[in-house]
């Protein structure tokens, strides 16, 4: 922190961030993308629209990627093509977006985005092609242009690169190359400015530090401190995907700790954030366990779900609200369910939260109390129950953030590696406290045959929970 605030002091003034875009043809022998990673059905796309005389390119994340050797998830391709021209190209195309016009074109379950070249503008009230609101935000930018043009509008120069199928060669505009080997994150044009236009980009600056292990160049790293307030203007509704994006990306733990050093985790979780502040250890703990997990799973190609993350983001700021519930009289569980209900409608003004997943969220928490209690008459009617294998894992995870629980998570543990008569003997020592069973001990199985009774589930392992 010292050296950027040491080295911003150096810069001289009215130096721009990044040098006016000069084009740079690098040919194939001179750079690392390869043709053979990219994918078939882009490489169609592009090679159809230039047949038909357009200019069309890969660009962004793809050659980025690509440049440093990585898999591209996605391949966006730029042309000099309308989007109503692509759409008449490819009829298995369709039309998509208002703030920015898009074609994704699809084959089976690849799809790919093509879009149209954009330009810069000035500030046009009522236009039907831009329109910024009074703070600067864009809030439509369909104002087609060159290439050039194009370079100029996009947030980072890594990502200003155009991969030119014709001859394999890369274009870089920005100095993006540059960028890639000395590792460093340069937004493109007046950081302030760029970020007023669309404060998602400070996300996407956290994203990329965190996932690529970039430094955040000092010029673009002092005003996301500043200027984290700006995304209370975003829609909930974006900012929930954007931060799919942030923690489900690979590298959760690290950019939890950027977001927290930014000052942005606050401006997406601020219950959570209050907790934090406060002190609270075991809500850390809690919400880097679930990174984690997370990052593990999505190493290993694991499938992954928001509720688990959010029960665990909002988990502390549920249980303070919980226990005030209950001080003022309230019974535990109505509290907790009050507190529950709550605390979500709260968080969605900041990040929306589709029903599906609130729903999931709620139905983790509620069941922690009933895995606690282990009432013997519930604990078969539990362990069929399509949920709990996550509030299992749920539970599983508070013990290794530090909740004193009373082995609670390790008798559900053995209670589901042993066999029908043991589980049958687990809840009889439920019923009959006055020997308890040791964590670890197994009981020993009785010689007389056990009563039939109906098979249970296998649990499938998609909670998106603890990985071990």
């Amino acid at each position: 922190m010292f050296w950027l605030i040491y080295n911003k002091k150096r810069r001289k003034p009215n130096i721009p961030a990044v040098p006016q875009p000069s084009k740079q043809v690098i040919p194939r022998d001179s750079h690392p993308v390869s043709r053979k990673k990219i994918s078939a059905n882009a490489l169609k796309v592009v090679n159809r629209l230039n047949s038909q005389g357009y200019e069309a390119y890969l660009v962004g994340g793809c050659v980025r990627d690509l440049y440093l050797d990585l898999n591209p998830k996605d391949f966006d391709i730029v042309t000099s093509a309308t989007p109503e021209d692509v759409r008449h190209l490819f009829r298995n195309s369709r039309l998509i977006g208002r703030r920015f016009k898009l074609v994704h074109v699809l084959f089976g379950r690849e799809m790919i985005e093509v879009a149209t070249f954009r330009a810069s503008h000035e500030i046009q009230h009522g236009s039907d092609k831009s329109r910024h609101s009074e703070s600067g935000r864009i809030l439509r930018d369909n104002v087609y242009g060159s290439i050039e043009d194009d370079a100029i509008r996009r947030d980072f120069t890594i990502n200003a690169l155009y991969y030119d199928a014709r001859d394999f060669s890369v274009i870089d505009f920005c100095n993006g190359v540059e960028d890639i080997k000395n590792r460093t994150l340069r937004l493109i044009g007046d950081p302030v400015t760029r970020y007023h236009e669309d404060p998602v980009r400070m996300l996407r600056a956290i994203r990329f530090a965190a996932k690529l292990d970039f430094d955040i160049a000092p010029e673009s790293d002092q005003p996301i401190r500043e200027l984290g307030h700006l995304l209370k203007d975003i829609p909930s509704a974006r900012l929930f995907d954007e931060v799919l994006k942030l923690l489900q990306s690979g590298q959760g733990v690290e950019t939890f700790h950027l977001l927290r050093e930014y000052g942005l985790f606050k401006a997406l979780f601020p219950a959570s954030e209050h907790c934090l502040i406060e002190g609270d250890e075991i809500a850390e703990h809690l919400i880097l366990q679930s990174l984690r997990s997370t990052d593990k799973r999505i190493a290993k190609n694991r499938p992954v779900t928001p509720a688990f993350l959010f029960a665990a983001l909002l988990w502390a700021p549920m249980r303070k609200l919980t226990r005030e519930f209950q001080k003022e009289g309230m019974p535990p569980v109505p509290a907790l369910q009050q507190a529950a209900m709550t605390v979500l409608d709260n968080q969605v003004a900041h990040t929306a939260i589709p029903k599906r997943f609130s729903i999931m969220v709620r139905e983790i928490w509620d069941f922690q109390g009933r895995l606690e209690r282990r009432q013997p008459r519930a604990i078969e009617s539990l362990l069929e129950h399509p949920r709990f294998r996550a509030a299992y894992d749920f539970l599983v995870l508070r013990e290794q953030a530090g909740e004193k629980l009373g082995g609670v998570g390790q008798w559900w543990t053995e209670i589901q590696e042993t066999d029908e008569e043991g589980r049958l003997s687990f809840i009889r020592d439920l019923r009959n406290p006055q020997q308890p069973r040791k964590s670890g001990e197994t009981k020993k199985t009785v010689s007389h045959p056990a009563k039939r009774r109906r098979r249970r589930r296998k649990p499938q392992g998609k909670s998106g929970g603890v990985e071990s």
